[in-house]
């Protein structure tokens, strides 16, 4: 059946595309209210060549973003919404997965190599040992991070190195690098990226805002390519936003995490105890406890605070009595574990301690685990009515950019919209005990000094 002729008058709509490390999104919303008028996602790919190797398809993602995109403009016109409101299009991704393509053809020279990829441990090694001390925070006074393979200049050096294709398109200056974002926006015909993502490089000075020659290019590269806290507690200065040519950079204090939803699809895929991903709330809701089970994910290292690129998962504690619900219970503990070192960290570093944690994403739809995560803080966890406050500030920047008179700019604006909030319900000397039991699960996680993932 025809959609009806007369149209909603919604007045200027902003969108996001939303690319993230498992799937893409395409988001739009009414510019003046924040509401969310329509949306379509797409699952993407990865695949595992080596141990430790995390690779995903370039053309996947963008035609992951295309079929967002045109599905979500389908859905916009069955409501009979103009699709020619929409004023502007801000991007969100993972933002130190890395991208090379030859920039005469437009075809990539190699697969994405995604944030969580390990197989630079050796290029991080040879680089620290080229630093005084071989201190791992060397350049951190300029870049705001940790020599890890976390960023996108060691997985850079990489693909030079071990991609003849890559190599050749340096030597004939055909290569063009980049993040997803790079990406997306040079099929669109523009290479570029912003503060925010190139601060994640290792090459990037986030007090100059530039592109910094003496920085991890010169231990790296031998050559030229492309207010800030600092942190003494493990955690990452990075740049927050710049929303303008001319406006002054924001600075944030990050803590990242390398596995936490993550974690969801390990128990799926690999050990096969649910099915989908609202089971494992009911699954670890069934016992409402670990049993004295603790379970440590470090599929891919440790980040924040520890930046320990070597070390591998563990779970301990286990008695004949432990089943796959004390399991469950123990790897959402495990999620609000990490958020608790982080903000442990924060709270030093900064000398605010934090009264209350705002949080979004698809894991809060997980009641028991927003409860947790308080208890375990021992400070409220405030869930916003629209979980998809990463898509809605890239939206909202954008449509400011343009000039549209957005719904807000404002962090403290979420308080408006707050659908729920946690409050801790378990003593703090009660889960002082149980953090000492997990600190010392983290002790016992096994270092794998002697694996080559080359």
């Amino acid at each position: 059946m025809a959609a009806s002729s007369s149209r909603v008058m919604l007045g200027p709509l902003v969108a996001a595309i939303d690319q993230g490390t498992s799937s893409t999104r395409f988001l739009v919303f009414n510019a003046k209210t924040a509401e969310l008028l329509s949306h379509h996602q797409v699952e993407i790919n990865q695949s595992f060549p080596k141990e430790g190797w995390v690779e995903e398809d370039p053309k996947e993602i963008l035609q992951s973003v295309y079929e967002c995109m045109e599905r979500t403009c389908e859905k916009l016109t069955q409501l009979n919404i103009d699709i020619s409101n929409i004023k502007a299009i801000g991007v969100t991704n993972q933002r130190e997965t890395t991208l090379v393509w030859d920039k005469e053809t437009g075809e990539p020279l190699y697969n994405a190599i995604v944030w969580l990829d390990l197989r630079t441990q050796s290029t991080v090694e040879r680089l620290i040992n080229k630093t005084p001390g071989r201190n791992k925070n060397h350049l951190k006074h300029k870049t705001g991070l940790p020599i890890s393979t976390y960023f996108s200049a060691v997985k850079l050096r990489w693909l030079m190195d071990n991609v003849d294709e890559v190599a050749e398109a340096v030597l004939t200056h055909r290569a063009m690098f980049g993040t997803v974002d790079s990406w997306l926006i040079w099929s669109g015909g523009v290479h570029c990226t912003d503060v925010t993502n190139a601060s994640r490089t290792m090459l990037f000075n986030i007090h100059t805002l530039d592109w910094d020659p003496e920085s991890v290019l010169t231990y790296l590269f031998n050559c030229y390519l492309l207010q800030p806290v600092m942190s003494d507690h493990g955690l990452l200065t990075t740049v927050a936003y710049k929303l303008g040519r001319d406006k002054p950079a924001c600075y944030a204090l990050e803590g990242s995490v390398a596995i936490a939803g993550a974690v969801v699809r390990w128990l799926k895929d690999n050990l096969g105890i649910i099915q989908t991903s609202t089971e494992l709330e009911k699954l670890a809701a069934s016992v409402g406890t670990s049993y004295g089970c603790y379970f440590v994910p470090a599929f891919s290292g440790l980040y924040a605070p520890y930046w320990e690129p070597s070390a591998r998962g563990i779970i301990c504690g286990l008695t004949q009595f432990t089943n796959k619900s004390h399991l469950a219970f123990a790897a959402l503990e495990a999620v609000c574990f990490q958020t608790r070192e982080i903000l442990d960290a924060m709270n030093q570093d900064s000398g605010i301690p934090l009264t209350q944690l705002q949080v979004d994403g698809g894991m809060t739809s997980n009641r028991l685990l927003m409860q947790l995560q308080a208890d375990i803080l021992c400070i409220p966890v405030v869930k916003p009515s629209m979980p998809e406050t990463t898509a809605l500030g890239a939206a909202m920047a954008a449509g400011a950019a343009e000039g549209v008179s957005v719904w807000s700019l404002r962090p403290e604006d979420l308080s408006e919209v707050t659908s729920e909030k946690f409050e801790p319900q378990i003593n703090p000397e009660g889960k002082g005990h149980v953090k000492h039991c997990y600190l010392i699960s983290i002790l016992e996680v096994p270092i794998c000094l002697n694996t080559d993932l080359q």
